[in-house]
């Protein structure tokens, strides 16, 4: 029978049977603050990266395929049914659609804007802009009475004082002047101003009538991988097959991936140094929860130092002795890191239905602390909690074997 677990067990954390001292309270209380804030730090990095990945992805896509360095400047794409079989072949790719972004200006009466007018086709811009719409609604373009209603941001409806089903007259100059009048059918705000301020989403017929290209054109190709975590991988296997392709002559055209990571590199970034601060908040929180568990391990030990005498006198060995306090010690460290894991999971789940936190959005893309729940990521970090705590108890229990039975019975 292991007495030395049966012993741990048992005991209680306070001399001769009272309550726990301040020194194991103390503990307790930092180990659930420690695990807390690990815990939330994980869930809200990753929510953060979620939130941003996915309005990167929202404004373009996994890949962007566009012709590269045009001989004749001819940049446009053309669906041939010999470029839809080589991509229909791809096993990276689960789906694409062609896209017409073209630049344009809006103009009121008092003021006007540069934008970029893209079109509205693929069903994953779609279910972005619906979940950042405000006002109105997304249109319905496969209806010429939508032919033109657009969506634009709340920055842009802003910045020439427009509101939803407001008119405004939009140009395209080419080799001539084409001008069709709008109507704002939704109004977006995707917090991310840099795409905000330019982007603005209409019909294919829209765009058809001003650059003039038939329904297989398109100025790129939108394209959605199977799996985002092997973006790089992936776009490097399509890029091949389409650069083998066109040395075999079954297409005339170069054309050029860029995935997400290069057209939105500033944030990445940004989420990568989010890492970095994550790895010091968990460095520090478990140096605290440690230092603090090792405070309370030598409490215990000066309140228990009479058994100590009394087991020892009864023939126990130091390395047992030792296991019984790394085990009250365990104790402290388990009902800390289980208080700390119910209050944290609790607000973060409140948190995460109903966006308490708020955030400034012009600073952090985001108008609240987003929150993913990843509950194997929690799972490893109460297990890896545990064993960094359980080694850190070994070196100071033994200062066990430098307590006397003989002298600790005579101070009793």
């Amino acid at each position: 029978m292991n007495y030395a677990l049966y012993l741990g067990r048992r005991l209680a954390l306070g001399s001769s049977g009272r309550k726990a001292s301040p020194g194991v309270k103390v503990a307790t209380a930092a180990i659930a603050l420690s695990v807390a804030v690990m815990i939330a730090s994980i869930a809200i990095v990753l929510g953060f990266k979620r939130e941003i990945t996915d309005k990167v992805l929202g404004f373009t896509s996994h890949i962007v395929m566009t012709v590269s360095n045009s001989s004749d400047g001819d940049y446009i794409i053309t669906m041939t049914p010999t470029l839809k079989k080589i991509l229909d072949s791809q096993t990276d790719i689960k789906d694409y659609s062609l896209q017409i972004s073209i630049p344009a200006i809006l103009k009121t009466p008092n003021d006007f804007k540069g934008i970029f007018l893209k079109t509205l086709e693929d069903k994953a811009t779609r279910d972005f802009l619906s979940a950042n719409l405000i006002s109105g609604r997304i249109p319905d373009y496969s209806t010429d009475s939508t032919r033109l209603d657009i969506v634009l941001s709340r920055m842009a409806a802003t910045q020439m004082g427009l509101k939803q089903d407001d008119k405004v007259d939009c140009y395209f100059i080419n080799d001539d002047v084409k001008v069709r009048r709008l109507k704002i059918a939704g109004i977006f705000d995707s917090h991310f101003d840099a795409y905000d301020d330019l982007m603005v989403y209409g019909s294919r017929g829209l765009a058809e009538a001003f650059t003039g290209l038939k329904a297989n054109q398109g100025s790129s190709i939108l394209i959605n991988t199977q799996d985002f975590n092997r973006l790089e991988e992936e776009t490097i296997n399509i890029q091949n097959s389409l650069n083998e392709a066109s040395a075999e002559g079954l297409i005339y055209k170069t054309y050029y991936l860029e995935n997400a990571h290069i057209q939105g590199a500033s944030y990445f970034h940004w989420l990568s140094m989010l890492d970095t601060n994550v790895i010091v908040v968990l460095t520090l929180m478990m140096i605290v929860g440690c230092v603090t568990l090792v405070s309370g391990m030598l409490t215990i030990i000066l309140d228990k130092k009479r058994f100590i005498g009394l087991i020892k006198a009864l023939g126990a060995a130091n390395a047992k002795v030792r296991q019984v306090f790394v085990y009250l010690a365990l104790r402290v460290a388990i009902l800390g890191m289980a208080i700390g894991n119910a209050l944290i999971i609790g607000i973060l789940l409140i948190q995460d239905k109903y966006h308490i936190f708020k955030l400034d959005a012009s600073s952090y893309y985001i108008d609240f602390v987003p929150i993913e729940m990843n509950w194997m990521a929690f799972l490893i970090l109460n297990i890896g909690v545990l064993a960094i705590i359980y080694l850190t108890l070994i070196y100071p229990s033994r200062i066990i074997a430098n307590i006397s039975p003989s002298e600790t019975m005579r101070s009793e």
